[in-house]
């Protein structure tokens, strides 16, 4: 779609970056490392001085005690470390659970590891969790739940409920949890963000992966990192030394400055709210109906009333004749739904966001 929005000069609000640029005190942290000489290999596990800021983050946050030497490592962003947690998780003939519609990455990376995934889909229009579904599908077989929380790309939020049954589960059957966290500080409403590092006994069955390009506004800096107990991340670093070794030194060092301050990444969520709200308030007058967002920088929206198409066709038509690029929903599915439904991006400037609402409600 993000071809398809240049070809035809559209307004991008398919693929999830934002489109302005990540903080100029950020790059002038970053830059200042490498000229003081981090251009050579960082440690295995990533720099001591980022895992031990990020270590201090989830204290402030979680109120858990994680130890950066033997818990956190840093990777190239949050892809490799979900990438590289299902490689030590899953092997050949183990089932996976993941929640449809689900990112793109967890389905092949699964089955590139010989693994077979079980598809469940979430209940729209809420997507929730279809709690005795999940347990009649699990088996001898089963090895590993995935679950995204914020979730893209409905934008919806785990409870504390939906954390203590998933800790049940988890725990009466002897299973993994892979929890991909990337849009942790991107929450609205008042909501609170129900981290798996909050429950101690579902930790220590889990890997949590986490995207710095989400949080501070620099997704081709490809820098993450993953969080597990000391068993499992020992498994994750066999994996990560021998795809990529180590990340870049002079970012890791910007970062742990920079992310020391909390003012960083704890008003995320008042700045990227108010995104959502102009977007929604000018599209008052628009055939799309928008679906609750709760978390990331996305927002579903329903063009039944609209159109008949499916959801690619009508994503396309809508680059193509009205210069507005959104994202079908029926890609993150394996068996396509039956509903008409495409995503939106609104980490754009307040400009855009009112010119694409403009076009998009004349429609």
């Amino acid at each position: 779609m993000s071809n398809l929005a240049k070809v035809h000069k559209a307004i991008n609000l398919g693929q999830g970056f934002p489109n302005f640029d990540t903080s100029d005190e950020l790059k002038n942290l970053v830059a200042s490392y490498m000229h003081e000489g981090y251009n050579q290999y960082a440690p295995m596990p990533g720099q001591l001085k980022l895992r031990e800021t990020i270590s201090q983050k989830i204290h402030s946050l979680y109120s858990q005690n994680i130890d950066p030497q033997f818990e956190i490592t840093i990777t190239a962003g949050a892809t490799q470390a979900l990438y590289t947690s299902i490689t030590a998780l899953v092997n050949h003939r183990d089932e996976v659970i993941i929640f449809e519609p689900a990112y793109d990455s967890y389905k092949p990376t699964v089955e590139i590891n010989g693994g077979k995934v079980v598809p469940i889909q979430l209940q729209a229009p809420y997507f929730n969790i279809p709690w005795e579904e999940l347990k009649s599908n699990i088996n001898p077989k089963t090895k590993l739940i995935i679950i995204n929380s914020p979730h893209n790309p409905t934008g919806q939020t785990l409870s504390k409920d939906d954390l203590e049954e998933l800790q049940k589960i988890v725990l009466e059957h002897n299973l993994y949890l892979l929890s991909d966290e990337v849009y942790e500080h991107l929450i609205y409403d008042g909501h609170i963000h129900e981290s798996v590092l909050k429950y101690p006994e579902l930790y220590k069955r889990s890997i949590i992966t986490y995207s710095f390009g989400k949080t501070f506004h620099n997704t081709g800096w490809k820098l993450g990192y993953a969080v597990a107990p000391k068993y499992l991340t020992e498994q994750l670093r066999n994996i990560h030394q021998w795809n990529v070794f180590s990340v870049n030194s002079f970012a890791q060092m910007g970062v742990a400055d920079y992310l020391a301050n909390p003012e960083s990444y704890d008003q995320l969520n008042e700045f990227y709210q108010q995104k959502r709200d102009v977007f929604n308030e000018h599209m008052t007058g628009s055939s799309l109906k928008a679906l609750p967002s709760k978390g990331t920088y996305f927002q579903l929206y329903d063009y039944s009333s609209m159109s008949d198409m499916d959801d690619i066709t009508f994503a396309e038509w809508l680059t193509k004749e009205h210069k507005i690029a959104t994202i079908p929903i029926s890609p993150f599915y394996s068996i396509k739904p039956d509903f008409k439904i495409v995503r939106v991006c609104f980490a754009k400037t307040e400009d855009v966001l009112i010119k694409a609402a403009s076009v998009l409600s004349a429609i």
